[in-house]
């Protein structure tokens, strides 16, 4: 999926929603460090990812914070 395509489908939720999603994507992080750690983790790209998505909902919600 592209980045716009991301950014409008993060944009169509609301704030409870966006809360539970960035919750969920940082105990992924967590994990996918975890077990980067442990020398398990089958794809590396997958931290850089989550991190993505994480600064991309923690933009939104201070857009729809300042609106």
């Amino acid at each position: 999926m592209k980045a716009r395509d991301i950014k409008n489908e993060l944009r169509a939720l609301d704030v409870k929603q966006l809360k539970e999603k960035l919750a969920q994507l940082n105990l992924d992080l967590f994990n996918y460090r975890m077990t980067a750690k442990l020398g398990n983790l089958e794809k590396p790209s997958m931290i850089q990812a989550a991190r993505r998505d994480i600064a991309r909902i923690k933009t939104i919600l201070s857009e729809k914070a300042k609106a």
